[in-house]
This record gives C-alpha cells, structure tokens and sequence, in this order.
C-alpha cells in the first residue's frame, strides 16, 4: 500500500518529545512498517543538519530547524506522497530558500512525489516539475505549467533567465485569475 505523509505550515512536534524522537514519531505510530524498507532518521537528522540537536526539546529549536524535523518525520516513514501545506510559509526569506534547497537535495536522494501547496512563484518554480497554477474562491485550476529546468537544481538556478520566464509565465497566469474576479 501507498504510505502518504504530510507536512503542515507547523511543524506539530509533541513538545515533551526529544528532536530524535518526534523524527521517529510516525515509524512507531506506524508500527506494522518495516524499518528496514525506510530512510533512517538519524541519517536524515544528519542530512538536515540537526544530529547536535538530537536530545533538543521543540521549544529549544528555531522555526527552520522545528520544520526541518518535519520534514524529516516525514521522509523516514518512506511515504511515496508527500503533501506538503506550505511548510515554509513562516519563516523569514532566507531560512526558507535554504528549506527549498534543501527539500530538492533530499528528494533527489529519496525519491517520492511531492504535492507541494505554496504562494512563493520563486519556491514552485524552483521544485516543482509542474506548477498548477489556481484560481482564487472559487479554487479552479487556471493552467498547468511545464517546468523545464535541468535537475538537479541548485540556487544557481534562481538567477537563470528560463527561471525569470518560468516565473513570469506563473506570475501572468494568477493575474488572469485575480483579474476574473
């Protein structure tokens, strides 16, 4: 069976829950899963940058770091979808170019499909491999864009011109629909 995840705009950590612990959340909640079948969370923990914190309670960690550990419970279930509800919406411009970058490293090192719900052009443009472009109320589907840039993708990319036009193309596409209105 196909195992989804989620990874809300809030990290949801259980705050009595060491960072190591609530990274292995969903593999104990989720105990007819084989272990061995799945990313290791330590591992993960390191790929984020966060074995220091491994003993660390939420509350010790900074937004970024809380939803790095999401993003690794996530990943460590093996989930073949991960639907993620803007994760990075709260946190300041550069923690969250550095949380894209490092969403596209780990994809390219786990593959999984990811629904990706974001309003950041530059952060669709940037992982996905096709932007659907929606209205606003009601929520209708305006134009499903190609993404055409090489992966892997690195912060190089940001400053290519076929980026600007991505960007462009979605940034035209809302306007139509907010012009509908």
């Amino acid at each position: 069976s196909k195992r989804i995840a989620l990874v809300p705009q809030s990290p949801a950590l259980l705050p009595w829950r060491t960072v190591a612990s609530n990274a292995r959340l969903l593999l104990e909640v989720n105990r007819s899963a084989n272990a061995s079948d799945h990313p290791d969370p330590d591992q993960l923990l390191a790929d984020v940058g966060l074995s220091e914190f491994r003993d660390a309670l939420p509350h010790e960690l900074s937004g970024g770091m809380q939803q790095r550990v999401g993003l690794v419970r996530a990943f460590a279930i093996g989930a073949s979808i991960l639907l993620l509800d803007e994760p990075f919406a709260a946190l300041d411009e550069i923690t969250r170019s550095e949380m894209r970058h490092l969403l596209a490293r780990l994809c390219e090192r786990i593959p999984t499909t990811v629904v990706f719900v974001t309003h950041s052009i530059a952060e669709a443009v940037f992982l996905s491999d096709r932007v659907a472009v929606m209205s606003p109320r009601p929520g209708e589907v305006l134009d499903i864009v190609d993404i055409d840039l090489p992966r892997p993708r690195r912060a190089v990319v940001e400053d290519d011109t076929r980026f600007f036009e991505l960007e462009r193309q979605v940034r035209h596409t809302l306007q139509q629909g907010f012009d509908r209105i």
